[in-house]
């Protein structure tokens, strides 16, 4: 649509209407079925580009960063991130499941829009929001002080945030200690596939110096393959969970990464807790 178009509509819709309109021509405009975003139900012919295009990202092949063709959704604004952990969500726990996981505390940091929608309004469990830099959650929370006694909640959904955390050591023991016995946290992160071990500078301060090392101006670190045994030394038992090995290439279809896994860290459950643990389905039961 050309820029005078777009200006002679602006005066012509009134303000309160053009959402409603601009989503409709977004449907129309990228309609399609090799694309679905599992979200807002969009068939698309395609996913837009989202992500920066930085040269640290492909020198290191840093898997869940930089830019990405596929994977920004053109109707509700999902990436592809955020729905690998939905589907796996729906896919690998009960966690929508009312019966299984009535009274369950789920705490979800640094929550994704349209993650948080969902489960807020359909997850069975009691779902609790929060994070340091935002004001739109439950809790203001600092995740290397997490202000809950031990063993709080069942589960935890910590997406693309320890890169940001200076001590993320501190952060994953939080982490470790309010989680219940039993229960499970996803913890993904950026990842490089081509270092073996985390890169971390902490003379590094500058936003552009770490722009330049660590490919965004927040980010303190690059993870590497030694992002499982660093879960491990906190005390978790680390499962990976590969999209394309269980379900095939039906991944491209909602845009994921085929190269992205799923890092869910568990807290080994005490023998009396077994019976009242949110656990994941198919895997077995620990004692």
């Amino acid at each position: 649509m050309s820029a005078p178009i777009k200006a002679l509509l602006k005066r012509l819709i009134p303000a309160r209407f053009r959402p409603k309109l601009r989503l409709l021509y977004n449907r129309y405009r990228y309609s399609g079925f090799s694309r679905y975003c599992p979200f807002c139900k969009a068939h698309l012919g395609r996913f837009l580009p989202v992500g920066l295009a930085l040269p640290v990202f492909e020198q290191q092949h840093i898997v869940g960063g930089g830019l990405r063709l596929d994977a920004l959704c053109p109707i509700c604004g999902s990436v592809d991130r955020e729905r690998l952990v939905y589907l796996y969500l729906v896919h690998r726990t009960d966690i929508f499941q009312i019966q299984a996981a009535r009274s369950r505390r789920l705490l979800h940091v640094a929550p994704e829009l349209r993650l948080e929608k969902i489960l807020n309004m359909s997850a069975a469990a009691e779902y609790l929001t929060a994070d340091l830099a935002s004001s739109n959650v439950m809790v203001s929370m600092d995740i290397t002080d997490i202000r809950f006694p031990d063993n709080s909640f069942d589960a935890i959904i910590c997406n693309h945030v320890l890169e940001h955390v200076i001590d993320d050591r501190k952060a994953m023991s939080e982490l470790y200690r309010v989680l219940k016995p039993g229960g499970w946290a996803i913890l993904q992160v950026p990842l490089s596939l081509k270092l073996d071990r985390t890169y971390e500078d902490n003379a590094i301060t500058s936003e552009s110096g770490r722009e330049e090392a660590f490919g965004q101006s927040d980010h303190v670190r690059i993870y590497a393959r030694d992002y499982k045994d660093r879960l491990a030394r906190t005390g978790f038992q680390v499962e990976v969970f590969n999209w394309v090995a269980e379900f095939g290439s039906c991944g491209a279809r909602f845009g994921l990464d085929p190269e992205e896994r799923v890092y869910i860290a568990r807290k080994n459950p005490s023998r009396t807790l077994r019976g009242n643990v949110m656990r994941v389905r198919g895997a077995p039961e620990r004692g």
